[in-house]
């Protein structure tokens, strides 16, 4: 009996030890996931961008006040939730990289429903504690992927707010120069608008405590689990929201 009971506490012990381990395995096998899928959204876009004479993947979108805008999160995807700027209504059919991405035929936006694109939902996708949207049901997510219909966004704007324009002309076009093509920043997963604003939506995707995010730039290099530090700050030694 004493004997087994030793057995015993050393399995658990064991187990003690080995749990955290296997855990934090789990978590980088899923980041890891993560940014092979951000890579071939970057195939996918050099390859739009060859067609589209360096113009970056954007489409028009109904503005609240009337008229309308090049909106960045109708770059790829499918429909999401948002009831602004055509996100619960522009869907995979014209949301224009998802031709580049995908192999199936999609529906038309006209057949309603909602056709699911894997390519486009991140394994570490868990969505955001504050979305800023003060109406019932959408205060909060735990899918970006279902709320905008990607789990990556686009570099169209800066920290400061969605009229300070990046890598997308506010009117739409080519993209401008790139300085520094390794540290400018092209596709991303959410958390990198973390702060957008000096807010703080709570994307804590791969570490709970911390936002960290998977970065595709433009020169089609990738990297994974970049720290996102507090409040507005667009330039860090790991990248550049600015082409300059």
């Amino acid at each position: 009996m004493i004997e087994l009971l030793v057995v015993i506490a050393v399995i658990a012990t064991l187990i003690a030890i080995l749990l955290p381990s296997l855990g934090q395995a789990r978590v980088t096998a899923k980041a890891t996931n993560c940014l092979a899928r951000l890579q071939q959204l970057g195939v996918g876009t050099q390859s739009y961008l060859n067609d589209f004479k360096e113009a970056l993947p954007q489409k028009l979108g109904p503005l609240p006040g009337g008229g309308e805008s090049v909106i960045g999160a109708l770059f790829a995807g499918k429909k999401g939730q948002v009831p602004f700027y055509g996100i619960d209504e522009i869907g995979p059919e014209r949301r224009p990289l998802n031709k580049y991405i995908i192999d199936f035929p999609v529906p038309p936006d006209s057949e309603g429903g909602n056709t699911e694109l894997i390519a486009f939902r991140s394994p570490i996708d868990k969505g955001a504690g504050a979305t800023g949207l003060p109406i019932p049901g959408l205060e909060s997510t735990d899918s970006m992927y279902d709320f905008i219909g990607s789990s990556y966004t686009l570099n169209d704007h800066t920290l400061s707010g969605e009229g300070d324009s990046t890598l997308v002309p506010p009117g739409g076009g080519k993209m401008p120069i790139v300085v520094n093509t390794a540290k400018t920043w092209l596709i991303g997963t959410h958390p990198i608008y973390n702060f957008q604003e000096d807010g703080d939506r709570r994307m804590e995707w791969i570490t709970r405590g911390k936002v960290e995010v998977n970065l595709l730039f433009v020169d089609l290099h990738a990297k994974m689990r970049i720290p996102v530090p507090r409040g507005i700050v667009n330039k860090t030694d790991d990248y550049w929201f600015s082409p300059l």
